[in-house]
């Protein structure tokens, strides 16, 4: 599975590539859809650019997107949304449009909390397991763990090309005793997205690639969008279906 990362924290201020409204980021999805991604997800953004877990920000977005693809789309949870976890968990409640996943950061205080709420609305969840951090160990620990949708291996704090694939195969060496039997995305980010990603692809994992993770194709020119990215990712793959 390919998903694609329409936005996340970055902002206009980044890149003129990156989607913040409804629309622009309906329209990114659709055209990343189109080449070749199979899941979507997304950082509902305030007017002011600024991530939002309120229902007035999460459902517009939601609406939009699915009013432009059929592909499942998913939204994030992170704490830089909204910093205390019983908050975050109260807006999962008042959701009024529901994501098919949300991600769950399990380094960040309250990931169990959150991920509840997620699951009692009946929406899926995706660990996100983050190298550099204590999360292996929190999941581990967690209840949740067989319950989740996947688990995201996310290679966030090491952004060198050469080191990054090695980061990426200790986080999976950490992760593989864990019993939570479900199935992973590895993902790195900037200048590890590509290398990690080209990883994923010889270890048969799921991966993810969008302006969220980088603003530049494989040859380090900037992209012009998450549909150039998508299609990289798709000829780094052989132009086969990723399944």
């Amino acid at each position: 599975m390919l998903q694609v990362c329409l936005n996340g924290p970055r902002t206009a201020a980044d890149s003129g590539a990156v989607p913040m409204s409804p629309a622009a980021l309906a329209d990114a999805a659709r055209q990343a859809v189109a080449a070749g991604a199979q899941d979507v997800h997304v950082h509902p953004k305030t007017p002011c650019g600024q991530d939002s877990l309120s229902p007035r920000v999460v459902g517009p977005v939601l609406t939009a997107i699915r009013e432009a693809v059929d592909v499942p789309v998913g939204v994030t949870t992170g704490a830089w949304a909204e910093p205390d976890p019983g908050r975050r968990a109260e807006q999962v409640g008042s959701w009024t449009v529901l994501p098919d996943h949300a991600s769950v950061n399990w380094h960040e205080a309250g990931a169990d909390t959150v991920a509840a709420a997620l699951l009692e609305r009946g929406v899926g969840v995706e660990a996100g397991i983050w190298a550099g951090t204590d999360a292996v160990e929190r999941f581990a620990r967690s209840p949740l763990a067989p319950r989740v949708l996947r688990v995201l291996a996310e290679v966030i704090g090491d952004t060198a090309p050469k080191s990054a694939p090695a980061t990426a195969r200790a986080l999976l060496a950490a992760l593989a005793p864990v019993p939570h039997g479900r199935p992973v995305l590895l993902h790195g980010q900037d200048g590890g997205a590509w290398p990690v990603l080209r990883l994923a692809g010889e270890l048969g994992l799921c991966s993810r690639i969008g302006i969220e993770d980088t603003l530049l194709l494989p040859d380090g020119s900037p992209a012009a969008g998450n549909a150039q990215l998508i299609a990289a990712a798709r000829d780094m793959a052989g132009g086969l279906p990723v399944e």
